[in-house]
């Protein structure tokens, strides 16, 4: 403890921006959370037994709170040396908590919810008191209290909600406990006569949160390939079902192709251009969380065209086949305003074709009603072609 003492918790400018070995490590279990997520969400579809809307809502919070966990573990580790061994700690902590409540994630609203809700308390303040005690207070003893006070709020909701037996119960008392760390996160858990203040200022270490945001989007896109493969390869190759997989496959490489232009890679630019980075770099969170939640359920709506891709599209799958890449240039949106303060046109012109294509498409099969989802995205891709074409590069202008 002697050495941790003397160590230096705050990253310096000599320090790694990559993200670490461990670090990475932490996102293989984030890639198995978002495979118990999807699954969720299919049974949604097809079982039927939770109810479609009831139960989108229900895996909407179990996600919310494994993003929470993610979310403020990078920010930690992007103003923090990832190096030194009381964060390594926490990020291993983190990983076992992670792992834990992803695997409750498939009854995490019925007989494990006590498990993720007390494992996801237990995480969020556990961590956050090891930190202190374990750095003698280091760097922020103020830090520690804002995040304990909010926490503090949250809990009781969290842990009532998660040992009552009445689901109809445990859905109210969950959402206000979101909607209570969600507040805190983007505010910087203001507190009486501390005020507010987002993890890490300005010492934000901008390349390696940029690259964290990337990596995360990655991990979904690499979990609905996931979710079409398994799809296909457990039925028949006929023609139908094989043109529902490479539909899917041209679907996720239009969803890559779409963050990656321009804003997508510029992240760390933006923030450290910002005037206010820490305020940039949370509301960038918020953005990749609507993208993130827009491509898991283009990847279901995906695995519905390829399972069942003629007949009646029920009305239901059009959330997914529809509503998911609306979803993600929603996200997308909101992200290449945070960089250059504009939105394309392109992307509001397709979310709102998307919108007018639904009493359309209940009167297609799920397959066709896919392509359409995919003709629209291929049309936003190809706007920016020609924008790049027609324009020279843009540097980041964040409007804050």
């Amino acid at each position: 403890m002697s050495e941790d003492r003397g160590t230096p918790l705050v990253r310096g400018e000599a320090t790694l921006q990559r993200a670490t070995f461990l670090e990475l490590f932490l996102d293989l279990v984030f890639v198995f959370a978002l495979t118990r997520i999807s699954e969720r969400v299919i049974d949604d579809f097809t079982d039927g037994q939770r109810g479609v809307l009831a139960g989108l809502g229900q895996t909407l919070l179990l996600f919310l709170a494994l993003w929470a966990v993610w979310s403020l573990t990078v920010w930690s580790t992007s103003w923090l040396d990832p190096e030194a061994p009381i964060v390594q700690a926490v990020i291993v902590m983190t990983t076992v908590g992670a792992m834990t409540m992803a695997v409750a994630v498939p009854d995490g609203f019925g007989a494990r919810a006590s498990l993720f809700a007390i494992t996801y308390v237990c995480l969020q303040i556990g961590r956050v008191l090891y930190f202190h005690i374990a750095g003698h207070g280091r760097p922020d003893p103020n830090q520690t209290y804002r995040v304990l006070v909010w926490f503090g709020l949250s809990a009781p909701l969290w842990i009532v909600g998660g040992l009552v037996d009445d689901g109809t119960i445990r859905g109210p008392l969950w959402t206000i406990a979101v909607l209570i760390d969600y507040t805190g996160l983007f505010l910087g858990w203001p507190t009486p006569r501390i005020g507010a203040q987002r993890i890490g200022g300005r010492a934000i270490a901008a390349e390696h949160l940029a690259e964290r945001y990337q990596q995360f989007l990655l991990i979904a896109i690499g979990e609905a390939i996931f979710v079409i493969g398994l799809a296909f390869s457990g039925g028949e190759f006929d023609t139908d079902r094989t043109g529902g997989f490479v539909l899917a496959l041209a679907t996720t490489v239009l969803l890559w192709r779409i963050y990656f232009h321009l804003a997508g890679r510029l992240l760390d630019a933006a923030i450290s251009r910002s005037r206010d980075a820490a305020r940039l770099a949370t509301e960038m969170a918020f953005a990749h969380l609507v993208m993130i939640a827009g491509i898991v359920l283009t990847g279901v709506g995906c695995e519905l065209f390829i399972t069942e891709p003629l007949g009646h599209v029920p009305a239901a799958w059009l959330i997914a086949i529809l509503g998911g890449p609306m979803l993600f240039l929603a996200g997308r949106s909101a992200l290449e305003y945070q960089v250059f303060a504009r939105v394309s046109r392109s992307r509001i012109a397709g979310m709102l074709v998307l919108g007018l294509l639904a009493p359309v498409a209940l009167h297609l099969d799920p397959l066709t009603a896919g392509t359409a989802a995919a003709v629209v995205l291929l049309g936003v891709a190809g706007a920016d072609a020609r924008r790049s074409r027609r324009h020279p590069p843009e540097t980041p202008a964040p409007p804050s």
